[in-house]
């Protein structure tokens, strides 16, 4: 574990009365609604923040949990479509693969958890598969629009969505009056927990990694409007379905990638202070604030039942790469698992090239951040999941337990 170290808290406290209309939320009308505000300095890492949470004891209890993404959140839709993740992937919590490119859990495993829900199966898995709690659409190497580095863009996704809704409430409308649940209740969502699911998304980093490597920065910089404009119409696609509560992750500082420092470390000047790529973490940040700004001026006006939370997951990342040591990693750009340097090797794949082996993992997956110079180590997702599923990085600055509420929609 990575605690942090020796917080200091100064906080308040604002209670006032706040009505809750009836198509929001399935909870009393008129209800206590506290602020807690709390200013938190974390000791040695010279972070601090303002953390606003709501302190009301009513939570939302999502049914389900659906997700959308790429493979920072895909547990098993390529492994099911294309090819398996191989070991180690998955050694250190699941003691084998398990679809996920990590040691271990990812941020949408510790959501669940969080949620009282059960790891999210793949749609695209069709052995030993229970949906009742939700499902993942996400799939390793996905983009919001087309082309990229794999066929399952976010609109397929979307349309994969529909079809499982679709077919859900098709096999309860063919149940009889002597028959009110099918055979296979157990794992298949109830119709009625659509509407009350909470739907996430984190994507949209490989549309600026494929970006980087077949066009210029500034031709990438240039399609964030249109690629915003494809992730609109998917959550405008959700929302026809009746899905109302968005929990929407940014993209992290694709910069601070390893990989991507070992392809331009020779161009230092580039390099910002934690040795990211500053041009490519401009773009994401341009990306970030474009979108923030889709949700909150746009979405929210265009979908008025719906309620959306903003979650800056780059700034948490960033926090995490430049303060790695205080927090008991090593140097971020170290990864665990392939090698990129001289050789680039797959994590799971091993070559010896002049007498060198390269790909063996390391011992410690937990001591680093990147496990295979892409994707975070378990104990990395965990650090960053625990920094944003209490609302601290959010807009609304509300926890993911209160993400049905609509506390700055009216």
């Amino acid at each position: 574990m990575h605690p942090l170290n020796c917080p200091t808290f100064v906080s308040f406290c604002l209670c006032f009365k706040k009505k809750i209309k009836k198509n929001q939320a399935t909870m009393d009308s008129v209800r206590p609604f506290c602020v807690l505000i709390m200013v938190l300095v974390l000791g040695s890492t010279g972070i601090s923040m303002v953390v606003i949470c709501d302190a009301s004891t009513e939570r939302c209890k999502f049914p389900a949990l659906y997700n959308f993404g790429d493979s920072n959140s895909d547990t098993g839709g390529i492994s099911a479509a294309i090819t398996e993740v191989p070991p180690p992937n998955g050694e250190t919590f699941f003691g084998h693969p398990s679809g996920r490119f990590s040691d271990g859990r990812l941020i949408i495993d510790f959501i669940a958890e969080n949620l009282k829900l059960r790891y999210l199966n793949a749609y695209l898995d069709s052995i030993g598969t229970n949906f009742r709690q939700g499902a993942n659409f996400a799939t390793g190497g996905s983009s919001i629009r087309p082309p990229g580095y794999s066929p399952f863009h976010l609109a397929i996704q979307i349309s994969q969505f529909v079809q499982f809704k679709s077919r859900t409430m098709a096999l309860y409308d063919k149940l009889t009056p002597n028959r009110k649940t099918p055979p296979f209740k157990s794992g298949l969502p109830r119709p009625k927990d659509f509407s009350r699911a909470l739907y996430t998304f984190d994507i949209g980093q490989n549309d600026l990694s494929y970006g980087f490597q077949h066009s210029s920065e500034e031709q990438v910089r240039a399609s964030i409007p249109d690629i915003l404009d494809q992730f609109s119409q998917a959550v405008q696609k959700l929302y026809k379905e009746g899905a109302r509560f968005f929990w929407i992750h940014n993209t992290g500082p694709v910069g601070c990638l390893p990989y991507g420092f070992i392809y331009h470390q020779s161009q230092p000047n580039n390099l910002d202070q934690n040795r990211c790529v500053k041009s490519h973490n401009e773009v994401a940040q341009e990306f970030n604030k474009q979108l923030k700004d889709r949700i909150m001026s746009q979405l929210k006006v265009q979908l008025p039942q719906a309620a959306f939370t903003y979650v800056d997951v780059y700034a948490v990342k960033y926090a995490l790469i430049s303060n790695a040591k205080n927090q008991g990693f090593v140097d971020p750009m170290n990864f665990c698992c392939g090698s990129y340097y001289g050789y680039h090797i797959d994590c799971g794949k091993r070559a010896v090239v002049n007498g060198t082996a390269y790909g063996n993992p390391c011992d410690h997956p937990s001591m680093h951040i990147s496990w295979d110079g892409i994707h975070y180590t378990e104990a990395a997702n965990f650090w960053v999941a625990n920094h944003i599923l209490n609302g601290s990085f959010s807009d609304p600055p509300i926890s993911i337990h209160k993400a049905c509420h609509y506390p700055t929609n009216k």
